[in-house]
């Protein structure tokens, strides 16, 4: 069989010219769907709402979910700064499989109630500019309250909650600063150095509000001695009083209940300190391990006070900023890495409809 070489007719050739007009067109909309399908990534820094960050088209859509993540910081913490994100490469990983992702920004130090309203007051801004009715909310260690808080009071805008390496039922190191703090009183009033650590973290957290583009006419109260009272045991015994959901009845037991007024409830935690000899942050982690001896943890938190829900695990080997890839993604090697215990969590909610 052999192709003809004579010249196409005017009725083929006008068929020819609308078979690629046509062609064109189906890749036009073919890009124009591919623009689309792009996982994004907002800044929800509290008061000036959400401000795009970056967009990327999916390579898969492993992390596609139904609703939108939303990631509350802990203690100190920020959503960007000196260009850094707190949650260390997380939110691109995620995008990239199709997740839209909205970061956060609550005081760095405040009591776990005010945080938890400034997050709600972002997740019904989320809602909003989002249209989606629920968010899946992540929080790491302190921020595992906020989202506590925000599914108890307002679960019509939950669909999950992930809490990472949060202390749930206190931490023994907020413990021992605050009985050092009120040890070290006089006539009832603190002390230079106590006065001069409050003064310095009230200072921090206004660094981390203005790097997070908050104006400084707006800038978030900041509560250091509110905000380590509120990680301590005898506070979340109150805490966990009003709001029980999902929470072991023990402090080492496990939860009896993962799904509470519609939202689902998930936590993971890592143990160990030095998990990387090149990250000099793990040498912190190691020193504040000293206080909970035989007690797992993770540097800052202890395995059993960290368990919420359904315990994906409670010990990766990860210290406490591992598990938000921080600093700048110096983790253990050969071990499961953050982002894809994430990305794997994020799968799990989009396996379950959320």
């Amino acid at each position: 069989m052999t192709l003809s070489t004579k010249p196409l007719s005017s009725s083929k050739k006008s068929l020819t010219a609308l078979g690629a007009i046509s062609a064109g067109v189906l890749m036009l909309s073919m890009t124009s769907t591919a623009a689309q399908a792009a996982g994004s990534f907002y800044n929800c820094a509290n008061p000036t709402g959400c401000e795009k960050v970056d967009s990327k088209y999916f390579t898969s859509n492993h992390t596609d979910t139904k609703y939108p993540i939303v990631m509350a910081h802990g203690l100190v913490g920020f959503t960007k700064l000196l260009g850094v994100d707190y949650f260390y490469g997380i939110p691109q990983t995620l995008m990239r499989g199709g997740s839209d992702v909205f970061a956060t920004k609550t005081s760095s130090f405040g009591d776990s109630r005010v945080r938890g309203e400034q997050l709600l007051q972002q997740v019904k801004t989320i809602s909003a500019v989002s249209g989606s009715p629920k968010v899946n909310l992540f929080g790491h260690s302190h921020g595992g309250h906020d989202i506590r808080y925000v599914a108890a009071v307002a679960p019509q805008y939950v669909a999950s909650v992930t809490a990472v390496a949060s202390p749930e039922q206190g931490a023994l190191l907020a413990d021992w600063v605050i009985d050092e703090i009120d040890g070290d009183k006089i006539n009832g009033e603190y002390n230079w150095s106590s006065e001069a650590a409050i003064g310095l973290f009230k200072l921090l957290g206004n660094v981390m509000d203005l790097g997070a583009s908050i104006p400084i006419d707006q800038l978030q109260e900041q509560d250091a001695y509110g905000a380590v009272t509120a990680l301590t045991t005898d506070y979340m015994k109150d805490f966990n009083a009003e709001f029980p959901a999902a929470m072991p009845t023990s402090y080492c037991g496990q939860p009896t209940a993962t799904s509470v007024n519609g939202v689902k409830y998930y936590s993971f935690s890592g143990v160990g300190q030095v998990t990387n000899i090149v990250d000099p942050s793990d040498y912190i982690m190691l020193a504040t391990s000293k206080i909970y001896e035989n007690d797992a943890n993770d540097g800052l938190v202890s395995a059993c006070s960290s368990r919420l829900g359904y315990v994906i695990r409670d010990d990766y080997k990860m210290n406490h900023l591992d598990s938000v890839n921080q600093a700048l993604g110096l983790v253990a090697w050969g071990q499961p890495n953050p982002k894809t215990v994430y990305r794997e969590q994020v799968n799990r909610l989009k396996k379950a409809g959320m």
